[in-house]
């Protein structure tokens, strides 16, 4: 008996490890990209772009968490997936907030900076997400962080949609759309985050 549980204990360890190695992993690939986005969607006057650098700025927040919460017990890893939801819910009324600018304000944003960057997004995205995919079911922690991972693919294909009808009716109204979209799908994830991490704190315990 006492075998099987040091072994479980060295089993439970490692995975941690994997863990760590992974979250610190996509959150320097997010912090690149955050930076890189950013630059590119104030040049390029692109709202798509800067919802989707304030979501690799969010995961990367995100990554921290979850890198804090590592070997921490059920209840603050319940608290900190309520974190995230709430940041991913203030970067979506942000996105909401830039959007009605750009309404009052109308640029027609570069259509080529907006399908270079995301594709450079696209494919970091790509990467974290390999990186998530087995760790995914590990607990509440891993299952959000993967969750923000997947929305962050979504993202960036619309992106690159948005970009490719810029340049297609030469108007700032595909950018408009796709920030809009991006902003919704911010607040209907942390609303599943937050609602489960609510489920999990009202059966922890402390």
């Amino acid at each position: 008996m006492d075998d099987c549980c040091q072994n479980k204990t060295q089993a439970l360890a490692l995975l941690r490890d994997r863990q760590r190695v992974v979250l610190v992993s996509v959150l320097v690939i997010n912090a690149v990209l955050f930076f890189v986005e950013f630059g590119a969607g104030l040049l390029s006057a692109s709202s798509a772009l800067l919802a989707d650098s304030l979501d690799m700025l969010g995961d990367a927040f995100v990554y921290g968490f979850s890198l804090f919460v590592l070997t921490r017990n059920v209840l603050w890893k319940a608290r900190a997936a309520s974190a995230k939801g709430i940041v991913m819910a203030a970067f979506g009324l942000f996105v909401l907030g830039h959007s009605i600018n750009k309404l009052l304000n109308p640029v027609i944003p570069e259509a080529l900076t907006i399908e270079t960057v995301a594709l450079v997004a696209l494919a970091g995205n790509a990467t974290c997400l390999a990186l998530l995919w087995r760790h995914r079911g590990d607990d509440i922690n891993m299952q959000s962080v993967w969750l923000c991972s997947r929305n962050d693919i979504v993202a960036n294909v619309s992106v690159l949609g948005a970009g490719a009808a810029v340049w297609w009716f030469g108007s700032q109204w595909p950018d408009l759309v796709v920030g809009i979209a991006i902003a919704a799908l911010f607040l209907k994830s942390a609303a599943t985050v937050l609602r489960d991490a609510a489920a999990v704190r009202a059966t922890a315990v402390v």
